[in-house]
């Protein structure tokens, strides 16, 4: 963003003693994101899989000394497959390699990662179903990353699966995704987030494994910040706010599953009536076909207010980046939603530099150029734009690796129907239809046959009632435990000084 740059420490001391707006910004978007700003980076930004997945495995092929490999989705098929031979033949060399894949995102056999085990690296899946939680499943590691010896480190967007290659014989295009290189002292930064996520999922990684931020050299010039949201702490989320409310020219945004919360939406809009050119790209069709729906019924706010729309024309659509000003952009995991910015544990690059945001504004305009605008016609309908290429309406197969972004979404519209805190839109109105049919079916179901509908709900009921007395006996057990031992330490003879 367009924050003037101080020249020196001293610079920055008002005559008042007040801050100065460069520390102000600096200070705000840290408590906003829950980050530091690194500096002495070098950056580099990678498009589509013709240009991540070689630089990955160049750079894994390089190691020496650790490999942490975090990715929501790893597919079996000849990508996925490629990659762990690849990580298996380093740890065979001695390399630590710890992989990390979500246990929804990746819906591939354990036999997947057998020859990584057996050569001696360790592989962990988050949060895999538990009886004694039935909907911690809704929690998921939607992170994709690489970091490689403390020296080089990837976030992206990308999943490790041969559809981002696209199927040439099936005249299916790569997907269109972005991530971004690192090297410099915010890779130490990028180790952090993966050992916070390992932890979670088992032992810690010790501390010698990782490497200390000041044994890292400076790479370069680029400062960014390291972005690792966790669930309920709305990191990012807040951050993006920030960011729409500081943005004085332009904020682009790129989102594969957008279903903006009021809040956001009503930041965007409050930009575009203040003059700042705001767009937004998103997919035309997209692997779960309820998201296009949900996320054509915020169009109309958006458009009203001055935010400009464009639908992609490819295949999909999958990255999730952010343009504003000439200085700030932001690269990873994280999608416009609620599944994304309140539920799963993400990973984001948020970088203040002018050069890379140059490129990625300019990048942001080829993929315009393959892009179809959205805009209110006479009667206040969506329509693409004089003149743009027809818009593919072709929706890719569903996926069930993504079923709890779709549930969160269904539930947002039939919430907003009760709650009557934003307005309704027209596509909607087919989601709460459906809802309604499914209630009256249960409804006729209880008339005519309730023991049908009573055993599954005794049966749920008897599940809940069963965790919550284990969960109770745990934490009665746990404060006995700490009751003994603060007794302990209460009786214990106080040395003489």
């Amino acid at each position: 963003m367009s924050i003037p740059e101080t020249e020196s420490p001293r610079a920055t001391e008002a005559p008042s003693g007040l801050l100065s707006l460069q520390q102000i910004a600096d200070q705000a978007f840290s408590r906003a994101a829950g980050a530091p700003l690194v500096t002495g980076n070098a950056v580099r930004i990678l498009k589509d899989a013709a240009e991540n997945f070689p630089v990955w495995l160049d750079a894994i092929r390089g190691a020496g000394r650790s490999v942490f490999f975090e990715s929501y989705m790893i597919g079996d098929d000849p990508v996925g497959r490629e990659f762990i031979q690849v990580l298996a033949e380093r740890a065979r060399a001695g390399v630590r390699v710890r992989l990390l894949y979500d246990w929804v995102g990746t819906q591939a056999p354990a036999a997947l990662f057998t020859p990584l085990v057996h050569a001696g690296g360790e592989v962990r899946s988050f949060n895999p179903p538990r009886l004694d939680s039935p909907f911690g499943w809704l929690t998921r590691d939607h992170r994709k990353m690489i970091a490689v010896d403390g020296r080089i480190g990837f976030v992206t967007g990308l999943g490790v699966s041969a559809r981002w290659r696209g199927n040439p014989a099936r005249r299916l295009d790569a997907w269109r995704d972005t991530g971004i290189e690192i090297r410099g002292p915010a890779v130490a930064d990028l180790e952090l987030a993966f050992a916070q996520v390992w932890e979670a999922t088992g032992s810690a990684i010790p501390d010698d494994d990782l490497t200390p931020s000041e044994s890292i050299p400076p790479a370069g010039e680029v400062k960014l910040r390291v972005i690792a949201s966790t669930p309920d702490s709305s990191g990012l989320f807040r951050l993006d706010h920030l960011i729409a409310a500081g943005a004085r020219e332009r904020l682009w945004l790129t989102d594969a599953y957008f279903v903006g919360l009021t809040p956001y939406v009503q930041a965007l809009c409050a930009a575009a009536r203040d003059g700042v050119d705001a767009r937004l790209l998103v997919p035309s069709a997209s692997d779960i076909p309820v998201i296009s729906r949900l996320s054509r019924a915020g169009y109309r706010p958006l458009l009203e207010s001055g935010v400009r729309i464009f639908e992609w024309n490819g295949s999909m659509l999958h990255a999730k980046t952010a343009v504003a000003d000439d200085r700030w952009a932001r690269i990873g995991s994280t999608n416009l939603s609620l599944a994304s910015w309140l539920n799963n544990y993400e990973l984001d690059v948020a970088v203040e530099d002018e050069g890379l945001a140059a490129q990625m504004a300019a990048m942001y305009e080829d993929d315009l150029a393959r892009s179809t605008e959205i805009v209110l016609g006479r009667r206040r309908r969506l329509r693409a734009a004089p003149g743009a290429a027809p818009r593919r309406r072709r929706a890719l197969s569903g996926s069930a690796r993504r079923a709890a972004a779709g549930a969160l979404s269904v539930g947002a519209a039939v919430g907003a129907a009760f709650t009557n805190r934003r307005v309704l839109g027209p596509a909607e109105a087919n989601v709460l239809a459906r809802v309604a049919v499914v209630l009256f079916v249960l409804v006729a179901v209880a008339i005519v046959w309730p023991r049908v509908l009573a055993f599954p709900i005794a049966l749920v009921a008897a599940w809940l009632g069963v965790v919550m007395l284990l969960k109770a006996r745990r934490l009665r057990r746990a404060r006995r435990r700490t009751t003994r031992q603060a007794g302990g330490r209460s009786s214990a003879p106080h040395e003489s000084r």
